[in-house]
């Protein structure tokens, strides 16, 4: 049903790409030459890249391969996607919904490391959070819930009192994995049936209510799956 949502929360954990930062260009870019490298298909590789960190996308791609061979490539498409800006925007509204955090607990939580994510945040004219989770701050890829847990951790929240904004299947997933409600963005978002679903940041109001609680209104037009989500 269509109708104005609200949560509560105690602490809001932010996925980066297709949430805050629209990389879409380079993502296909990069991953689109890397699958004509290995001779896979493109559009196959572009269901499983989003939300993972490149060296477990080569592991679902080629699982065949070795580790050590996934992690070495991965550092190369780092490079190429730190170096690489060309089409990074803000998701819109995401300006404003960043600013309405300052003072709020939230972290950012992403499959990026601390290069990639400083260069995608600064080219989409993005202020990075106090608190990030990069790839360099887990063992584990979303799908697991490492990430958002380590967050949560780092903000003194419990888990079951945050809520998770995210796009992509893997990073739906780990956020639900970790015990946390899951706001969706974008066109991604909806196949996985998140608690909220908003087609961009543009609608989301937060405020804090006194006594650590922070509000999240959703105007009319975010979409409610999961009615215990609320």
């Amino acid at each position: 049903m269509t109708v104005p949502v609200v949560l509560t929360a105690r602490a809001l954990l932010l996925d980066m790409d297709g949430t805050l930062v629209n990389s879409d260009a380079v993502v296909e870019r990069v991953w689109r030459r890397w699958a004509g490298r290995h001779g896979l298909d493109g559009d196959e590789v572009m269901k499983v890249v989003h939300g993972r960190q490149g060296y477990a996308s080569m592991a679902v791609l080629l699982p065949e391969r070795p580790m050590e061979q996934n992690y070495a490539d991965n550092a190369r498409l780092l490079a190429e996607e730190t170096a690489d800006l060309d089409g990074v925007v803000a998701i819109p509204g995401a300006l404003e919904f960043l600013a309405s955090l300052r003072g709020l607990p939230h972290a950012l939580v992403t499959s990026a490391d601390v290069a990639l994510s400083t260069a995608r945040m600064g080219a989409a004219g993005l202020g990075l959070p106090d608190v990030r989770v990069t790839a360099e701050s887990v063992g584990a890829s979303k799908p697991d819930p490492e990430g958002f847990l380590k967050g949560a951790a780092e903000l003194g929240v419990d888990p079951a009192d945050c809520v998770v904004f995210e796009d992509s299947g893997a990073g739906i997933a780990a956020g639900r994995a970790a015990g946390m409600r899951v706001v969706g963005v974008g066109p991604r978002a909806h196949v996985h049936r998140p608690d909220v679903v908003v087609a961009d940041l543009t609608g989301v109001r937060v405020e804090g209510l006194g006594e650590g609680m922070v509000r999240v209104r959703f105007g009319v037009g975010a979409d409610t799956l999961s009615p215990s989500g609320v």
